[in-house]
């Protein structure tokens, strides 16, 4: 089953381009990346998939439905920006995030919690940067959603942090469901990935599934990544 299609998806601010002519694909059951380095359009394309900002031109559905209030509840997203307030504790954070998701899993997040080393009475103003990322991944995570949507979940985080948000995206990956991820931190995402769209300029400039991009081109994908972004 096809997840996600976008189809001729442009977008256009002013006179500047940030995305041209999309074409993009996601098939149920597959972890995919979107990469490119910053200012490529990845931020953009994923505001549009969950309806924050409109195509200028082009379609984008999920499982078929057009982009809009009932794809709300088929899309989980995990910004590239701190979203929780600093007053609640984790456990107070995922009883407000239950309220506005009836597919939220208790006890898939219960689990995240536990292998990510957290507690539920923590309160958010005393996790580090990384535990933030955990905690709101682990959110993210949660829901039952059948397109996981994630803006740069290694961020701005530690080897060891980033070890354990990889191991709990795998952890928690279900056949049903597709993750998109978005990164430029290609070395530590490759080994999840099974596809790869490489964004440059707002224009898909390479695609295929990993095996094909690495076999054929003798190449690892954070090596073909400094070739394809190489300035």
């Amino acid at each position: 089953m096809m997840i996600l299609r976008a189809e001729k998806v442009s977008k256009r601010y002013f006179n500047k381009v940030a995305l041209s002519d999309l074409d993009i694909s996601l098939e149920q059951g597959k972890v995919v990346g979107l990469l490119g380095p910053n200012g490529s359009g990845k931020t953009t394309f994923l505001k549009l998939i969950n309806g924050f900002i409109r195509p200028s031109s082009g379609k984008i559905t999920v499982c078929d439905i057009d982009i809009g209030y009932r794809t709300k509840d088929l899309v989980s997203f995990l910004p590239d920006s701190e979203y929780l307030y600093d007053w609640m504790t984790i456990r107070e954070a995922a009883d407000t995030y239950a309220k506005f998701f009836k597919d939220y899993n208790k006890v898939r997040f219960n689990e995240l919690l536990d292998f990510m080393q957290l507690t539920a009475d923590i309160k958010v103003k005393s996790l580090s940067k990384g535990m933030k990322e955990k905690l709101a991944l682990a959110l993210t995570l949660s829901r039952d959603a059948r397109l996981i949507v994630l803006d740069e979940p290694l961020n701005g985080v530690d080897p060891v942090a980033r070890e354990q948000i990889l191991g709990a995206i795998v952890r928690s990956f279900s056949q049903d469901s597709t993750i998109l991820i978005t990164s430029h931190l290609i070395n530590e995402v490759e080994s999840i990935l099974d596809e790869a769209y490489f964004l440059k300029e707002g224009r898909i400039v390479l695609h295929d599934t990993t095996d094909n991009l690495r076999s054929e081109r003798n190449k690892s994908l954070d090596e073909l990544y400094r070739e394809v972004f190489a300035c």
